[in-house]
């Protein structure tokens, strides 16, 4: 897990789950969840050992540990069935590598990703942090290929480098991933430290976007009986470039250098008043560093979500049939039963319309700004799920790359809560209209208030348009 200046406050952002599946939690007709074999997870973190012992004692980006650590991983995968890819990049320590891995069956238009940083700091092998999550991922992927299953999804596994640098692997990947390739992925999870000696249970919560697959997780772990607590991570791990672009995402952590409580010590064993992972960034992160019932429990979680989310039927993400409970839907009758910013809803013949003439157009200003455009809609309690669907073009004047300049949050205001289903960039440029579904479900019988918020910097213009807006039922 990548070192910055959020340590102090990491232990403050843990908050209490609730115990209970939520209503967004989805396959259809998934085989029986795994058990992904805690044997094999731990010898292929006896081979990590054995790397970094004879590469200096570390897998550090741009040293040779890291290299032998990144080839080892994708021979595995090349020899279970998998198109592998090892993809370099440059860092300020050398060279490093992100090693990509794809199942070749499953609707490539539909792609869950599971990944893990490789790389260890320079000071130690790395072993928890993090050979665990890499191993764990490892493993599922060689048990997936192994088991005879046909996806419905496109299955694909990243292996970063350079994530104790910044980060730096997994926001290449995402970054020089055309903007039609992002939107396939429907979900990326993260796994970074899951076998720490003195364990806690976490569950990333930082992702209104991934908040179905955070409730699957949690009740994945409800099922064996394993009390676990939110966290937000708050962008320390490789999740935190997908997150940027709006993907889904979702992950576990067993702690690091965050201290133990005594109520923690009472539901999960362990010592009260000492570090998850003392540790954590040290020489002493050897095989000898773990906690093996950690380590097969959420190795076994993700064996779990991988299996259950290959099954998952993504068509049904668009508006379940039962009418729309929006009024002026696609904006042909103006700003009726729309509210904001005036003059964002516009039939203006410089940006196209999906459907019809009108549309809402946020930005394009070239200039420091925010617009907004909403409707407020009651979502009846008797409704067994709830989508939010619409199209978006983006276009942009602004340099491709990675850094985000301007943006359109996708909302949901209830009461006094804003939430943020998804945040789309300038990075998601695209040349025609696409469209995108967001879970609604968790609102059912309230009154709330579907929001799009546009926010420009005051450097080059992006265009967000939005057209034939859908709030569905079934």
């Amino acid at each position: 897990m990548s070192k910055t200046t959020l340590y102090g406050v990491l232990t403050a952002a843990l908050v209490s789950t609730a115990l209970v599946p939520s209503a967004a939690a989805t396959a259809t007709t998934v085989a029986e969840s795994p058990d992904i074999s805690v044997t094999n997870v731990k010898a292929h973190l006896d081979q990590l050992q054995s790397i970094a012992t004879s590469n200096g004692g570390n897998r550090y980006t741009g040293r040779p540990g890291y290299r032998a650590s990144a080839d080892w991983v994708r021979s595995k995968l090349d020899a279970a069935g998998y198109t592998t890819t090892l993809q370099s990049f440059s860092t300020s320590a050398g060279t490093s590598y992100n090693v990509i891995a794809e199942w070749p069956f499953g609707d490539a238009n539909h792609v869950v990703m599971a990944g893990s940083h490789l790389d260890s700091v320079s000071s130690g092998p790395g072993i928890n942090d993090n050979g665990t999550g890499s191993s764990g991922v490892l493993e599922t992927a060689l048990a997936y290929a192994a088991s005879g299953q046909t996806p419905r999804n496109r299955l694909r596994f990243g292996f970063w480098g350079a994530e104790e640098l910044g980060l730096v692997g997994s926001k290449y990947y995402v970054n020089n991933l055309p903007a039609a390739e992002r939107d396939k992925i429907e979900l990326y999870l993260n796994f970074d430290m899951t076998g720490s000696p003195n364990p806690g249970y976490f569950v990333y919560n930082d992702n209104p976007a991934g908040n179905g697959a955070r409730d699957d997780l949690t009740a994945y772990f409800t099922s064996k009986s394993i009390q676990t607590e939110y966290i937000d991570v708050q962008g320390r791990s490789d999740h935190a470039a997908f997150r940027s672009l709006g993907i889904p995402t979702a992950g576990t952590f067993s702690g690091a250098e965050g201290i133990k409580t005594s109520a923690q010590a009472a539901k999960w064993g362990g010592t009260a008043g000492q570090a998850y992972d003392p540790c954590y960034h040290r020489s002493c992160d050897t095989i000898n560093n773990l906690n093996l019932t950690s380590l097969d429990r959420q190795s076994d979680a993700i064996g779990h979500m991988v299996w259950n989310y290959a099954q998952k039927d993504y068509g049904t993400t668009n508006p379940p049939t039962g009418g729309n409970l929006l009024l002026n839907p696609g904006f042909e009758s103006g700003a009726t039963n729309w509210t904001g910013t005036t003059g964002v809803i516009t039939n203006s013949s410089s940006k196209p319309a999906h459907g019809g003439s009108y549309k809402a157009w946020l930005q394009g200003n070239g200039r420091s700004s925010t617009e907004n455009v909403g409707q407020s809609v009651a979502i009846p309690a008797s409704a067994t799920a709830a989508s939010l669907s619409f199209w978006v073009r983006i276009d942009t004047a602004e340099t491709t790359g990675s850094t985000v300049y301007d943006t359109v949050k996708v909302q949901v205001v209830d009461g006094a809560t804003t939430s943020t289903l998804a945040t789309l960039s300038n990075l998601n440029k695209a040349t025609a209209y696409v469209q995108k579904t967001y879970d609604v479900t968790a609102y059912k019988g309230r009154t709330v208030t579907v929001k799009f918020v546009g926010q420009e910097d005051s450097s080059l213009q992006t265009s967000f348009v939005i057209d034939d807006v859908v709030l569905g039922t079934s």
